[in-house]
């Protein structure tokens, strides 16, 4: 029997938990830009009775895009896609969370949309830092959502001179991702296929321990300890919505994006962590 593809970029906590919740029975192509870090991931699930290759892959390279796509087609029609890879504003230079993160998705989105599989699905990670920056105008999230992918980092918002630093770069990129999605869940909605994002705060995860006892982990820590649930998530949490958008209980929803951080952005625009 023919197995489903998914179709997973991002080897790390929150792409294996949506993988490992879904991904049974399937075939799982896992790529990631370092490849021992697939491979690690693939080991543990492999031996746990997923079927996962692993795949290296550049999300800021469309020509790697189109790679690690034809690879996931050679067994079957891509069925789900889960796009967890990125780049932090403390991992990179405002140019390659750019590069990455907003230009990568948007490709990555664009081209997927082209071969998913009817009643297919896909969801993309956000975070919830694109709802802490002001509005934009709505041309700007026009231009966001509906900029050719090629022509994106020409916008006169996203030029250097622009942004400020690279949280605002990530903030952008954030929003982008969300608009993108809301774009091309239509594209994908010809093909029957459905499309969504998801929104994290703070993830525990060996990146986010990294953040904690970082420059910024008084930041982080003020940030959960004063949201409403006084706490930070885990991925499994964030695998919980995924299975509720890739599953049939959410066949009515699509170019969404589902915020899950415990209420920190509330916190941030009506209580304690007000600027």
């Amino acid at each position: 029997m023919k197995k489903k593809v998914m179709l997973v970029t991002g080897a790390g906590q929150i792409s294996m938990a949506i993988a490992r919740r879904i991904g049974f029975g399937k075939k799982i192509i896992l790529g990631d830009k370092k490849i021992e870090n697939a491979n690690a991931i693939a080991k543990i699930m492999n031996e746990a009775g997923y079927d996962v290759v692993p795949f290296e892959m550049d999300l800021s390279s469309r020509e790697s895009i189109s790679e690690i796509i034809a690879k996931a087609q050679k067994y079957g029609e891509i069925k789900y896609l889960v796009n967890g890879a990125g780049v932090s504003p403390s991992q990179a230079p405002i140019e390659a969370i750019l590069k990455v993160d907003l230009y990568g998705t948007a490709v990555l989105l664009e081209e997927v949309g082209k071969v998913i599989a009817e009643g297919g699905c896909g969801v993309t990670i956000s975070s919830q830092s694109g709802w802490r920056m002001p509005h934009l105008t709505a041309e700007q999230d026009r231009q966001l959502a509906m900029t050719p992918a090629e022509e994106l980092l020409n916008l006169e918002i996203l030029q250097l001179e622009n942004i400020r630093d690279t949280l605002h770069a990530y903030q952008m990129a954030k929003r982008c991702n969300e608009k993108r999605v809301m774009a091309e869940c239509i594209k994908w909605g010809q093909r029957g296929a459905r499309l969504n994002a998801i929104a994290p705060g703070i993830i525990v995860t060996p990146l986010a321990i990294d953040e904690f006892n970082g420059p910024r982990g008084d930041f982080y820590k003020n940030m959960f300890a004063k949201c409403p649930a006084g706490r930070p998530g885990t991925a499994d949490e964030v695998a919980n919505v995924a299975e509720l958008l890739m599953s049939d209980k959410g066949a009515f929803i699509t170019g969404s994006t589902f915020l899950i951080d415990g209420g920190a952005t509330s916190s941030y625009y009506y209580g304690p962590l007000q600027p």
